[in-house]
């Protein structure tokens, strides 16, 4: 468990830090995993290459006279390196005293380089190079960070990098180039006025120009959480920063679902193992709910009962769970449903999805309501598929339940919504307390969608260039949480009408003073450390199901971490984060449960069970082999 405040914030340039044989040592270990992964190396053949070889003599002169030297290097920059990970002997290294960095094309797979700034094929990309020990495709995955202040940027490749300039200029030169390569990466478009306002829309000027964005709803919403009401159950006698409560989960844990009453469920391979819910967090009742596929009458889906489920969704107050199992391996739709009777144990019906007398499948199902699965008469809830939205019922068309003692497996009803021609690439979505829904797409854009139409969207954001892999809304709207594989990214959907009424872009259309969204983002070390093969996933807000309350802190998971963002100072435009930043606002203060396995999941529970010494209820942390229960003490 820690924070991203870490010894990779500050570099000094000490004669300390300065190791001959450390940076030697690192430098071939970060050049033979660069070499293992692309082949033999190239025969040095760039100024870069031999500038690098000149610097490897290790001549002892100052910097300031080492640029005097060299008046005619373009670009100069010193290059340090990050050792020693998160331990206690951490520290950054200077790699190269004077090294020159530039941005190439690099086209297709070989990386080879072009310096002609003219036409260029479309499988060509920009390419950081930093003489000859760095060289990165221009991408999220670089994960950088800026240092304003320090006239410095951090960044990850094969390892965690920092590069410090001379001069403020030549800082904000290079950050403006980068950011521009990125987009031109991303989207394929220079990186023009006009290419940006042909990528984001007019509408979004704060995705276009961050500098020139209105905040000030941003700063009206964290005016309001400061005046929010405080908590006043019991206290708890401990005051730990973090307390943890860990217990075996019999393995192969797919999936959790938290309930708001007395229990909440871990699906495994076996099948459904029950806890029960305490104010300090869930503790195992010793009850395991397992699958009895004889229940089931045969039927054209029996697939539907032989692969683990992967999604689990509580309804009718928390007595039934819908479990869904992927039609094939690999692949997260379903044909069909299973219904499990959570109070006797057994599956009660296998549901199959049907529209028109033609069976369809479903990516993802979700709750009507952020509170419905508390509701004992639900009947209804959402399906998304890849170009479909649309509500599912459990009772037919005259009104009776539909049961498995009929002899083929029962369709759900579709109620309402609409199936798309083509090029929607819905990947998840979510609901509010009114029964709004957001939905995050492949693209990478977040569509708001009214509780009385599925067919067009009353928003639509734009993407920043990543998929997004799973999408969460607070209870009243007012803020979306879209979990791309390197970052999240938080947007609020209030504005102000021509009546001068604050609404969401659930009910209305937003205009053209949409505020800009802010980034959450694992620091250059911190990501480096999750290994290259781990993304974010799973990105929430805590939970509330009334009228009134703010949810508190936003939980994401990324390899063997649980990430914890504070909400209030993500909102706050003067948070210390966002000083010295060139583009959209990125936060890195967050807080890290570390696990000795890959996540599963990360939630909180209901608020119901926040005690008045932590400003949250507990974070649950589900590992394939254990789940644990943490809580939050008060003080930051």
């Amino acid at each position: 468990m820690g924070t991203s405040q870490s010894r990779e914030d500050q570099i000094t340039d000490s004669d300390e830090e300065y190791d001959d044989e450390e940076v030697d040592r690192y430098d071939d270990a970060v050049s033979h995993e660069t070499t293992s992964s692309s082949g033999t190396q190239k025969s040095l053949n760039s100024l870069d290459d031999i500038d690098s070889k000149l610097q490897s003599l290790k001549l002892k002169y100052p910097v300031a006279n080492q640029q005097q030297q060299n008046p005619n290097l373009k670009n100069p920059v010193k290059l340090y390196l990050h050792i020693g990970g998160n331990t206690p002997k951490a520290k950054w290294i200077i790699s190269d005293k004077l090294a020159s960095y530039r941005f190439v094309k690099s086209k297709g797979g070989d990386d080879s380089d072009d310096d002609d700034d003219g036409e260029y094929g479309s499988s060509s990309f920009w390419v950081l190079k930093v003489g000859s020990k760095v060289k990165a495709r221009v991408s999220t995955e670089m994960q950088l960070k800026m240092f304003g202040d320090q006239r410095r940027v951090d960044f990850v490749n094969h390892g965690v990098w920092a590069l410090k300039f001379f001069t403020d200029e030549e800082y904000r030169t290079f950050v403006t180039h980068f950011q521009d390569c990125l987009f031109e990466n991303v989207y394929g478009l220079k990186a023009t006025e006009e290419n940006k306002l042909k990528v984001y829309g007019k509408e979004f000027i704060g995705w276009v120009k961050p500098e020139d964005a209105d905040d000030s709803m941003w700063e009206d919403a964290y005016n309001d959480m400061e005046k929010s009401p405080k908590e006043t159950t019991p206290v708890r006698g401990r005051n730990d920063l973090m307390e943890e409560f860990e217990e075996a989960a019999n393995g192969g844990v797919q999936s959790l679902s938290l309930g708001a009453l007395d229990n909440s469920f871990l699906v495994n391979d076996l099948g459904v193992q029950v806890y029960r819910n305490f104010n300090n967090g869930i503790h195992n009742k010793g009850v395991c709910v397992k699958f009895d596929c004889g229940n089931l009458k045969a039927s054209g889906n029996s697939s539907l009962s032989k692969s683990t489920p992967k999604k689990a969704l509580l309804m009718r107050g928390e007595t039934n769970m819908m479990l869904m199992s992927p039609v094939s391996q690999g692949k997260p739709h379903s044909a069909g449903l299973q219904q499990l009777d959570i109070e006797t144990g057994k599956i009660v019906t296998q549901w199959k999805f049907e529209k028109d007398g033609t069976d369809i499948t479903m990516r993802d199902i979700t709750n009507d309501t952020k509170g419905s699965q508390l509701d004992p008469s639900e009947s209804t809830f959402l399906g998304l598929d890849d170009n479909r939205l649309c509500q599912w019922d459990m009772r037919d068309r005259r009104g009776i339940v539909q049961n498995i003692a009929r002899s083929d497996s029962p369709v759900l009803h579709w109620t309402q919504g609409h199936q798309f021609s083509r090029g929607t690439n819905f990947q998840c979505f979510a609901s509010t307390g009114d029964g709004s829904i957001v939905v995050g797409s492949l693209d990478g854009k977040i569509r708001l969608y009214s509780k009385t139409s599925m067919r067009q969207a009353k928003t639509a954001f734009p993407g920043l260039g990543s998929p997004i892999t799973h999408v969460d809304v607070t209870y009243d709207g007012k803020w979306v949480l879209g979990t791309t594989d390197t970052y999240l990214v938080l947007i609020c959907t209030l504005f102000t009408d021509k009546d001068g009424k604050t609404k969401t872009g659930f009910g209305g259309r937003m205009g053209n003073k949409i505020p800009a969204p802010r980034l959450l983002k694992l620091t250059p070390l911190d990501s480096h450390l999750a290994g290259t093969d781990n993304k974010f996933h799973g990105g929430h807000f805590s939970w509330v199901t009334e009228s009134g309350k703010q949810e508190r802190h936003l939980v994401a998971t990324v390899g063997k971490f649980s990430v914890i963002w504070d909400f209030q100072q993500v909102k706050n435009s003067a948070h210390e984060c966002y000083r010295n930043q060139q583009g959209l606002k990125s936060c890195y203060c967050y807080k890290i449960v570390l696990k000795d396995e890959s996540i599963v999941e990360s939630r909180f529970m209901h608020d119901k069970f926040a005690v008045s010494d932590s400003p949250e209820a507990p974070l649950v942390v589900a590992t394939p082999a254990k789940v644990s229960s943490i809580s939050l003490s008060g003080r930051r």
